[in-house]
């Protein structure tokens, strides 16, 4: 079972790695990477040129940097989510999924275990999750290393940010904007206007750490400037909830989402609660 909904991969410098397309691949979901133009005949190598999308222009030299310092280093991959999420909308979708290009793997934690998945089955979970509600913007699914398995996990977790594999509901009135944090931006902005976001724990991304991974902007800002100024800049752009600070030998950003534990989901009128619990023909299977 595939989504029902487009998936987009934004990626640069990273052809010869492609850890998302490979894993989305094996699980036989369909996808589309949004890639430079100076990059496509890299990329071209290893991905099918119909499930290519060149990036234009034009999102970059309009994209919202959130500083002064123009075309002077990489403006981060919000200019390409921005172009994923209109061409979602020309091809006539209420929503869409972009994901970051170094997700190892999927998977499904149930009964404090972590099961790798081989369909895009979590995929349909999700979006028939999220479509009951009138006003969840943004939802995806957390981190392999934050949901632990042998700690006591709720399915999912309301109004928090969404990192990485995100599944947005295409009329939201914000866009993607910042060179650096553009993730947690967008969620807080969603966030103050009242509306909601919602993580899941249920579905896991087996994401590459930050800066291990090379290409990207891994060399154009943290091996040159670490991150400090990806820090600060979200504490320029919300000062009221964040905050910078020092842990494990490097800058952090440190925002507070309490004030917006009060934001309530709104069902759609038109939603029926089912009485039976539909495991969508997912079953646990011991491969060799």
């Amino acid at each position: 079972m595939n989504p029902r909904y487009p998936i987009y991969i934004v990626s640069k410098g990273r052809w010869e790695q492609r850890l998302t397309a490979n894993a989305l691949n094996l699980m036989k979901v369909p996808f589309k990477m949004v890639v430079e133009k100076h990059e496509y005949d890299n990329y071209k190598k290893y991905i099918p040129e119909k499930d290519l999308l060149i990036l234009p222009k034009k999102y970059l030299e309009e994209y919202d940097t959130f500083d002064d310092l123009g075309d002077s280093k990489s403006k981060g991959p919000g200019a390409a989510r921005n172009f994923a999420w209109e061409h979602s909308i020309q091809q006539g979708y209420d929503y869409h999924w972009v994901m970051d290009d170094n997700i190892e793997a999927f998977g499904r934690i149930n009964k404090n275990l972590y099961i790798p998945v081989t369909s895009g089955t979590i995929f349909r979970c999700a979006e028939d999750f999220i479509t009951r509600y009138e006003n969840v913007y943004l939802s995806g699914f957390n981190y392999d290393f934050f949901a632990k398995t042998r700690t006591k996990l709720p399915a999912f977790v309301k109004n928090t940010r969404i990192y990485s594999c995100l599944f947005i509901k295409n009329d939201c009135k914000f866009r993607w904007r910042g060179r650096y944090n553009e993730d947690t931006d967008l969620s807080l902005r969603i966030l103050k206007d009242g509306d909601c976001t919602i993580q899941f724990n249920a579905f896991i991304q087996q994401k590459a750490t930050t800066q291990t991974v090379k290409g990207g902007n891994t060399k154009e800002f943290y091996d040159k400037e670490g991150t400090l100024p990806k820090s600060q800049m979200l504490v320029d752009m919300h000062p009221d909830v964040a905050k910078v600070v020092w842990r494990f030998n490097r800058y952090h950003h440190s925002v507070s989402y309490k004030k917006f534990k009060n934001n309530e989901l709104i069902r759609k009128s038109s939603y029926k609660p089912k009485q039976k619990i539909n495991n969508y023909g997912m079953k646990v299977v011991k491969i060799k």
